[in-house]
């Protein structure tokens, strides 16, 4: 489907009419951003269009240089801009994550953003939107790529902490979103003992806190001693044990929650012990799913496993393309 009024652009996708990129990765006039991660949400744009959430995200990052002016949108609320109906609905991948849907012309066109199908207590879960244009992410476009069950997860790292209370557990979470779910998923599973965090990540908690999702008690791990941490859970940024900071910490089983711990050699590079396979991108099946409820006329693949997923959209006779945007990394996850 050749559509006139939405362009792929070196820095990215381009409403023509309504004057605006999604998620540009440079500085743009106009800037709909679908949530707070660094390669979504970039310094410097004139005008923000986005959750008050990820407003809120970008605000705590980037200080003055989250933008000129930052319009917040909320969920299911609809604008017009130049004649496109613009709305955001939830994504399901962090707090305040969204996508993009636009109408014109008779074409509805869904811009995924980074999604997940899993709930997630700290976010609002995905919405499905029928449309004739899905542009859907492939972080995971593999069939490798299953996720198990996160509770099950949770358990493990549970289990482990009860089989040795002499060593402290860290693990390794990006400050934006696996932090705070990571913490949310161990109060599900009954775990009120204090976490105790990295610095890196203790803004983002406080934000998340003062956003209305509660992540039960923690405490900064500096000024702590070093028996003290022993049999506890310490979230860290990935890689953080094996810096000086780590020789504080007790015997510690080093640990990641990373959709990439699927793949073992990953976990061995970085030497994580006990990997936690908890992703916050839809993997194989759930962007199959995604596709088929859509039931949209055409796909558009950006940012992941773009040929696999193209592939096999065509094989479920849905013609599909890549898009070859560039700037979107996944280490966030």
């Amino acid at each position: 489907m050749d559509l006139d009024w939405l362009k792929v652009t070196p820095r990215g996708l381009y409403c023509v009419p309504g004057g605006f990129f999604i998620d540009p990765t440079s500085a743009s006039e106009r800037a709909v951003v679908t949530h707070g991660h660094s390669d979504h949400a970039r310094p410097g744009h004139a005008h923000v269009l986005a959750t008050a959430e990820t407003i809120a995200i970008m605000r705590q990052r980037m200080g003055e240089n989250a933008g000129g002016t930052l319009e917040p949108l909320a969920y299911g609320e609809v604008r017009d801009i130049a004649g496109v109906s613009l709305c955001l609905l939830p994504a399901g991948h962090i707090l305040g994550s969204a996508q993009v849907v636009l109408d014109h012309r008779g074409t509805r066109v869904v811009v995924s953003g980074d999604y997940k199908r899993r709930p997630d207590p700290t976010c609002a879960p995905f919405e499905p939107m029928p449309c004739d244009v899905f542009v859907t992410e492939a972080t995971f476009g593999l069939p490798v790529f299953r996720h198990p069950d996160d509770r099950g997860e949770i358990d493990r790292l549970l289990h482990s902490v009860a089989l040795f209370p002499e060593r402290c557990h860290v693990v390794g979470v990006y400050a934006l979103g696996k932090c705070q779910r990571v913490l949310a998923l161990l109060r599900r599973r009954g775990y009120e003992e204090p976490v105790y965090l990295h610095g890196a990540l203790l803004p983002l908690a406080a934000l998340y806190e003062q956003l209305g999702v509660s992540l039960g008690p923690v405490l900064p791990v500096i000024g702590v001693k070093r028996e003290e941490l022993a049999g506890k859970i310490v979230l860290a940024p990935p890689g953080a044990a094996a810096e000086p900071w780590g020789r504080r910490l007790p015997d510690p089983v080093q640990a990641m929650a990373s959709g990439w711990m699927r793949v073992k050699q990953r976990a061995r590079q970085r030497g994580v012990e006990l990997p936690l396979v908890i992703s916050d991108h839809a993997d194989w099946d759930e962007l199959l799913l995604t596709i088929r409820e859509l039931a949209p006329q055409e796909v558009w693949v950006t940012h992941g496993a773009e040929d696999a997923l193209v592939h096999q959209a065509g094989l479920m006779g849905i013609a599909a393309r890549p898009l070859h945007l560039v700037g979107f990394e996944a280490e966030e996850e």
